[in-house]
């Protein structure tokens, strides 16, 4: 699996900088998140290509926002936020459009946006009338080479998969956002595999708390610090076929966003990995696994090919 961060893009001044940043900090890959469509122009489009290539930065997914209100909670979002809203829906059919053309103009294949609180009622009317928006900008998409990925959240599984059944386009995928499931108390991110898993394409690895009011969002936490069984939901998309992107992201501004992130190794201690060659049983592996834990390694390495599979006897082993 390929590990990368978030890359936020406003304007394009300061974009040199958090690619040289994301570089110096070993990573290779990145969503690039937009909400400004005035940013999407030729001569952005054409800066960020040099620099990309320059820093050898591969972007995974254009994640696209929209303009007009959004509030993140579990009543003005109801009203705010995606392609659920009627008020707001062609303003930003527009705007998922243009922001497919910028990602085109990069070469980016994955489009990534919040598409709302989906109707969960296949008999309600709005249900319809979302599909049909939703199939408007897929089909645009398509045209361009481009896949539809809907971040997970503010559905559940379920009416992820309805949807993507009634809009009937075949470029409709998940960017599974592990806590997101978790923060909207829709999920657990690990079980909804079971219901979506075949149509995950792109991965935010999150951390997060289940919601403990009927209005306001569960807290986001650095990875290690809610909810998310990480282990879980990777021997799942192990056992699905899932080798893309991890993209690590951590919703805060400031110096502590970067810190969180990396915080993996303390600053004063060498880390200590442990890589497998040729370990093919399962048992052997976890209990490789285990050791490596009581003896405080930091991380396990393990090669695609000629290794056992991170399977569920490999976890009880460990």
């Amino acid at each position: 699996m390929k590990i990368g961060t978030c890359v936020n893009f406003s304007e394009i001044d300061g974009m040199e900088k958090k690619f040289a940043q994301l570089r110096e900090h070993n990573f290779d890959s990145c969503q690039l998140v937009s909400w400004n469509p005035a940013a999407w122009t030729d001569e952005n489009a054409s800066i960020l290509k040099t620099l990309l290539e320059q820093y050898q930065i591969t972007v995974s997914a254009f994640w696209c926002g929209w303009t007009g209100p959004a509030a993140w909670n579990f009543y003005d979002g109801q009203l705010t936020l995606g392609l659920v809203p009627v008020e707001y829906r062609q303003m930003r059919i527009e705007n998922l459009c243009d922001g497919a053309d910028f990602a085109h103009k990069l070469g980016i294949t994955d489009v990534v946006t919040h598409m709302g609180f989906i109707p969960e009622n296949p008999y309600d009317p709005n249900f319809s009338s979302f599909c049909i928006a939703v199939r408007t900008v897929a089909e645009h998409l398509k045209k361009n080479g481009q896949c539809l990925l809907f971040e997970t959240g503010q559905e559940t599984p379920v009416t992820m998969l309805r949807c993507f059944e009634a809009v009937g386009t075949d470029n409709l995928y998940v960017n599974l956002d592990t806590a997101n499931l978790i923060l909207y108390g829709k999920a657990n991110p690990a079980d909804a595999l079971d219901v979506f898993g075949k149509y995950v394409r792109n991965l935010h690895a999150k951390d997060g708390c289940y919601p403990t009011n009927g209005h306001e969002l569960g807290a986001e936490t650095p990875i290690g610090q809610g909810k998310v069984d990480f282990r879980a939901v990777f021997t799942k998309l192990h056992e699905l076929g899932y080798n893309s992107y991890v993209t690590i992201e951590r919703e805060i501004d400031g110096p502590q966003q970067l810190t969180d992130i990396l915080e993996r190794v303390p600053e004063d201690e060498t880390p200590l990995v442990v890589l497998f060659d040729g370990v093919t049983d399962v048992r052997n592996f976890g209990a490789i696994a285990r050791s490596a834990e009581c003896a405080g390694a930091h991380g396990l390495i393990t090669p695609l090919k000629n290794s056992a599979p991170v399977n569920a006897e490999a976890i009880r082993s460990s």
